[in-house]
């Protein structure tokens, strides 16, 4: 590693340790790599580091160490040459995380279509709101996160109506801009939040995404539809349907990337 320009450094867990009768109590990289990671960039080399792993891990030391982050997950044989494409620019990852990547295993369970607290974390200066004294509420990598070797630019999100009712819907559209000099792959996420209901929803729940390709400089609009049935759960009385009231609605790159917008449904 001494006479590399740059470092491509893989690590990770052994694949015994993901899967069934596999549990762990501490989901850090094994301490020797991470260490490891550390010598080689105090040398002053550019680390990049491919992960091998079947589980969210707290990568909070490597993500401060390493230039770059690859997740990899266990990809099976030809994995390696795949690795290579990204690593090289030969292919422009556009790949979104599935699960949640804490910061610290302390806020594990963490996950995006998570219920409210009573005491939900608003004013930073509050004491006696949901939150820790160490470390911030959010994740060190969010459900949906994944970069590009461009940049993807969100407008506002535009409604065919901020209501509707029955059987009716409304179209919500927002248009993407790959805003960088290379092709990409965007995968836009509809998140819907119901804000009062019988049953307590999630803050934030996945209803719909769509993968769109763009050259440098194209925009493309993308359109959802949002009707009953988008908005349906299995209310208090255990039967599938939707109830009236104020929604939030979230659309971006992630889920902690979005832009927000508001509708109701009224039931007829």
């Amino acid at each position: 590693a001494r006479s590399a320009e740059q470092v491509v450094l893989v690590i990770g867990e052994d694949g015994l340790w993901t899967g069934e009768a596999a549990s762990r109590s501490d989901i850090r990289i094994p301490g020797v790599q991470t260490e490891l990671l550390e010598k080689i960039a105090a040398a002053g080399k550019k680390v990049a580091v491919v992960l091998l792993n079947g589980r969210p891990l707290d990568l909070s030391r490597e993500s401060e160490v390493a230039g770059a982050l690859l997740e990899a997950w266990y990809p099976g044989t030809m994995g390696g040459y795949a690795v290579a494409d990204v690593l090289f620019g030969d292919f422009n990852p556009c790949g979104k995380l599935s699960v949640t990547f804490p910061r610290n295993l302390g806020q594990v369970p963490i996950y995006h279509y998570a219920k409210n607290t009573g005491r939900p974390y608003i004013h930073p200066e509050a004491k006696y709101e949901s939150r820790y004294l160490d470390v911030p509420n959010e994740p060190l990598y969010a459900f949906g996160h994944g970069l590009s070797y461009t940049g993807f630019e969100y407008s506002a999100i535009s409604l065919s109506s901020d209501s509707f009712s029955g059987t009716g819907s409304i179209k919500a559209t927002i248009t993407v801009l790959n805003n960088g000099d290379r092709e990409g792959t965007e995968t836009v996420q509809m998140y819907i939040r119901d804000l009062v209901g019988s049953v307590t929803r999630p803050v934030k729940q996945l209803k719909g995404f769509e993968r769109v390709t763009l050259a440098p400089g194209e925009s493309k609009e993308v359109s959802f539809m949002i009707d009953s049935g988008t908005i349906s759960f299995y209310r208090q009385d255990m039967t599938w349907g939707p109830e009236a009231g104020d929604f939030k609605l979230f659309i971006g790159g992630s889920s902690d990337s979005v832009k927000e917008a508001s509708f109701n449904y009224v039931c007829e």
